[in-house]
């Protein structure tokens, strides 16, 4: 008998125990253990780098600008609707000026602004220079605070010094990138068909769409290069990006402003198409006709003489680079700049001599 309560008794314990247990659970369920936020940890300063890219991006972003277009885009032949495109720009000066590439630009039927805060701005064009894909437009208004982008100079860049691109990639405004100056004096083809621009710097600085037409900085926070294509299979950036450089810009864009066109310089001198000579297996540039009075004219430069097939002079080098083809001698005519000398390496048969041209503004 004592032996069946005691064993009664520890079942009913058990199941005691089970409900009370239950319950418990059910209670805790209800009202779960409260988690308390974790304690922050005092930060510090920022690193000196790290306040110096900050100084740098602060500095800087409230003169980058958001550019977007209104293009008209033909559907049939009696249709069109207007698409829409998104890069960027920067400002050049008080008087609302904005730099960007003409590809960024052209063909708009509208162009609006986003400065640091505000409304888009509609800007008016100014002037385009496809040839150096370079654009100026100008805010219609100008708002509170305008600040012109710091201007540098590239021609003492090194390889391997720090770069800093602020664009607004695939629409996101305000992005830096950081990377190196990769390589110098690249070559970029423009849509001007025979034409390239000389000096183009190369950097691994991320580049993608939309970066077209903003600035590349260097640590002081100054404007050394204009962002203008990447090359990449996929169309995003793959570390090889091409910038204009600003001592080129700076000669171009003042141009822009006050003439509505960029200065073209010149030999006075009219080549034979290009696809010609290069079908002809012909390295060089090949003369058609000279302009009378002209510096290749004074020059003593000889054209091609359609009567007898003779070649006349062929340039194949200013200030003793070789080019190939016509873009590299605008190139080279470029790099010597309007107003200064330049010594053409010039070949008839097999002998070559060199004679000296002045480099003129081919639209004055």
């Amino acid at each position: 008998m004592n032996w069946l309560n005691t064993r009664a008794s520890r079942i009913a314990l058990l199941l005691l125990a089970t409900l009370l247990g239950a319950g418990s659970a059910l209670v805790l369920a209800q009202n779960p253990p409260r988690a308390e936020p974790r304690v922050v940890a005092p930060r510090g300063p920022l690193m000196p780098g790290e306040q110096a890219l900050v100084s740098l991006f602060e500095g800087a972003a409230p003169s980058v600008a958001y550019i977007t277009t209104e293009v008209v885009q033909r559907t049939g032949f009696f249709t069109a609707e207007v698409g829409q495109g998104a890069s960027s720009g920067f400002v050049w000066d008080s008087a609302g000026h904005i730099v960007t590439n003409n590809h960024v630009v052209e063909g708009a039927r509208r162009v609006f602004v986003r400065l640091d805060a505000g409304d888009p701005i509609e800007a008016a064009p100014v002037g385009f220079a496809p040839e150096y894909d370079l654009a100026v437009v100008k805010l219609k208004r100008l708002p509170v605070g305008l600040k012109p982008i710091p201007i540098g100079n590239s021609g003492n860049l090194k390889i391997g010094q720090s770069v800093f691109a602020i664009g607004n990639p695939f629409g996101l405004q305000r992005t830096l990138t950081q990377g190196i100056v990769s390589a110098l004096d690249r070559e970029l083809p423009t849509i001007e068909g025979y034409r390239e621009i000389a000096g183009v710097i190369q950097t691994d600085a991320a580049i993608n769409p939309g970066n077209s037409g903003g600035p590349l900085l260097d640590s002081a926070g100054r404007l050394i290069g204009v962002n203008s294509a990447i090359r990449s299979a996929s169309g995003s950036s793959a570390g090889v990006g091409f910038a204009i450089p600003v001592d080129l810009v700076n000669r171009i864009v003042p141009a822009l402003i006050a003439r509505g066109h960029a200065p073209l310089p010149g030999i006075g001198i009219t080549p034979v198409e290009p696809d010609l000579v290069a079908r002809a297996g012909i390295r060089g540039v090949v003369i058609d006709r000279i302009a009378r009075g002209g510096p290749a004219a004074e020059a003593g430069l000889q054209p091609l003489n359609r009567q007898n097939g003779d070649l006349g002079d062929i340039i194949v080098a200013v200030n003793g680079r070789r080019i190939e083809n016509l873009s590299g001698f605008a190139a080279e005519l470029d790099r010597a700049a309007i107003g200064n000398q330049a010594e053409l390496t010039v070949s008839r048969g097999s002998q070559e001599r060199r004679v000296r041209v002045r480099v003129i503004d081919l639209r004055r």
